[in-house]
């Protein structure tokens, strides 16, 4: 079991250590935590994935259960959302067609999988989410919003029903997407979990690894039961001309 339980945490350790290579016009940071010295891993992951037109796509999600299995599943669901969003595909037609490749799957354990396309140039995000918890923003002044946005049902239903939302970014905004272990705690209301999410203060114009830092330890996820994987950008202010 130890054996298993170190092959795995290298495996997800190993994934998302190089979150892909976004474009230039992106700055990142992400962080993952594993639950606890011994703890079983999950599936969490988060990377990014450099689109046309200098646009890039961020990537969380999260593989139910715990384990090698688990993280072995997420190594796959990482490699064919790989595949598909390199066609340019939008976010919930990439969801769409991956829902339908793992429903085909019945050994494939279902995963909650949240997409960003930022698109530098027009300064926008669109999202779509497969049963995963919203993202957050930290503007300018350190404040936070939480982007309301339809959530589909996790990927491997078979249902679909995705769906995309589009919101500015605007220059100085901090894009932050995150697992459910970030923010759940034992015997608390989900909402009441995003909302002291929504309620932190950063300083002001903190930049994706202050936001990560930050927001880990303010809301105490080094002692968090589940698995934390985050993952944070800006867009690049532009040289004056």
């Amino acid at each position: 079991l130890a054996a298993a339980e170190d092959a795995a945490l290298h495996l997800q350790r190993a994934l998302v250590a190089e979150p892909g290579r976004p474009h230039p016009n992106l700055e990142i940071a992400g962080g993952y935590l594993p639950a606890g010295p011994r703890a079983l891993v999950g599936g969490d992951w988060f990377e990014t994935v450099r689109l046309h037109f200098g646009r890039s796509l961020l990537v969380v999600g999260d593989v139910m259960g715990h384990g090698l299995d688990a993280a072995v599943d997420m190594n796959a669901y990482r490699t064919a959302l790989r595949e598909v969003a390199a066609t340019d595909l939008p976010p919930h037609r990439v969801l769409r067609h991956l829902d339908s490749v793992v429903a085909e799957d019945d050994a494939r354990r279902p995963a909650t999988v949240l997409l960003a396309r930022v698109d530098p140039a027009r300064g926008t995000a669109t999202f779509a989410s497969a049963g995963h918890l919203p993202p957050a923003v930290f503007g300018a002044d350190g404040s936070a919003e939480l982007v309301d946005l339809p959530v589909g049902p996790p990927l491997g239903t078979g249902v679909g029903g995705y769906e995309p939302t589009t919101r500015p970014l605007r220059p100085g905004d901090t894009l932050l997407v995150f697992t459910d272990g970030l923010v759940e705690r034992r015997g608390e209301d989900i909402d009441d979990s995003l909302a002291r999410l929504a309620a932190l203060r950063l300083p002001s114009d903190s930049g994706p690894a202050q936001v990560v830092d930050e927001v880990l330890r303010r809301l105490g996820a080094h002692g968090a039961e589940d698995d934390v994987a985050v993952l944070a950008a800006r867009i690049r202010a532009r040289p004056a001309p």
